[in-house]
């Protein structure tokens, strides 16, 4: 028989055992569609991001890995830009290709009607392939931007035709160890059709590729009011959730921080997530951040990103599982979901704090962080050359 004691050291377990990997982009700088924004102390190159992601770790305890993207982070050396990584107490996590700021792809990369610009495409992934092999990296992510905006300028059957003949080569690149992981997204940059709108397209794509592809769910990539924990289920269901890419929206892809438009709604994923028992390691599912923060601090934003995760992730951890299932069977509609509302509305902030000290760091991150005056070292230190942003 469970404790209430042996219990609750399963929570604090479970805790301490999560983590988040961080976006490289995010520690850029970033704006709305009509201007970026600069901010004194921005990396000015990957070293830099690195260092301020192991900035985030050390704080948190809980954002080991850091995805890059190509060619925003090339450097000419992956080897030693993994061992820097290393020595800050970090690793490489996934390698983002970029179908989307080169003057080919204006109709389509792996879609695109000309075969020259399609094996182009193809060819960024093969040498994203050959970064994760230099940085130890397992994980190939993939967003697709192609679409079309009018009626009857292009195949619609047949740009899927290429998608899937694209996806497969590069599948077929990987090493044995590795995965794909196929992001979607339901409009923009086009806005008649995008080639991979939806979580049933990726699905489709990553089926006929093989059991090492899996679907990548953007938290903002869908249509107002989509049922986004419905989604995480039946992925979860057929072992085909390979990883988050969390963020928060009002409108659209607004990339703000996790759970700052809807923190119930990320609470009811990470339920999802708990009940499912795929809050493990060994479950293949990898939690990402894809945020940017365009008028807040940034190394302060993914801290507060990863607190926001793991506090959604304790209220989940709460959930009276047994309780749960026996008014669900019993068909207590009220009493199923006051026993989530129960955990939702609980204040895991202390727990939280607890869980952290134990680990031997502060209880509040943000405020350990601003004391650590890293930040107006940085300002200092990161004078002159280019900094970071999009398109750098």
């Amino acid at each position: 028989m469970t404790t209430p004691a042996t219990a609750e050291n399963g929570v604090r377990d479970a805790l301490a055992a999560q983590t988040i990997e961080l976006p490289s982009w995010a520690f850029g700088n970033s704006g709305t569609r009509f201007k970026v924004f600069n901010q004194a102390g921005v990396p000015r190159d990957p070293y830099e991001k690195i260092a301020d992601v192991a900035q985030v770790h050390a704080y948190t305890g809980a954002a080991p890995r850091v995805s890059l993207h190509i060619p925003w982070d090339l450097v000419d050396d992956y080897d030693a830009l993994a061992a820097h990584a290393r020595d800050l107490g970090v690793s490489i996590g996934a390698i983002n290709s970029n179908l989307f700021q080169d003057d080919d792809y204006m109709l389509g990369s792996l879609t695109h009607p000309d075969a020259r610009v399609r094996a182009k495409a193809v060819k960024h992934h093969l040498d994203c392939i050959d970064v994760m092999r230099a940085t130890g990296s397992t994980d190939l992510k993939l967003w697709l931007p192609d679409g079309t905006n009018y009626p009857g300028q292009d195949d619609i059957r047949a740009r899927q035709d290429r998608l899937a003949d694209g996806l497969a080569e590069i599948y077929a690149a990987l090493d044995e160890h590795h995965r794909l992981l196929l992001e979607y997204k339901f409009f923009e940059p086009y806005f008649y059709t995008m080639d991979i709108p939806d979580w049933g397209t990726s699905l489709v794509h990553c089926l006929a590729l093989g059991e090492r592809a899996t679907v990548v769910l953007d938290t903002g990539h869908h249509a107002p009011n989509t049922n986004i924990e419905f989604i995480v289920a039946q992925l979860i269901r057929l072992g085909r959730l390979g990883a988050f890419d969390f963020n928060s929206r009002f409108y659209a892809d607004d990339d703000l921080m996790v759970g700052a438009a809807d923190p119930f709604q990320l609470f009811r994923i990470m339920n999802e997530i708990v009940g499912a028992d795929a809050l493990r390691a060994e479950s293949g599912v990898n939690f990402m951040l894809d945020q940017c923060h365009n008028i807040e601090p940034k190394i302060q934003a993914q801290i507060r990103s990863v607190m926001n995760v793991q506090e959604a992730t304790a209220k989940a951890l709460l959930v009276d599982r047994e309780a749960l299932r026996a008014a669900q069977t019993s068909g207590d509609v009220l009493g199923a979901n006051g026993l989530l509302m129960d955990a939702y509305n609980t204040d895991v902030r202390p727990l939280l704090a607890q869980v952290r000290q134990d680990q031997g760091l502060a209880a509040d991150p943000i405020a350990a962080y601003r004391a650590s005056g890293y930040g107006e070292k940085i300002i200092a230190e990161r004078v002159g050359g280019t900094q970071a942003g999009w398109g750098a």
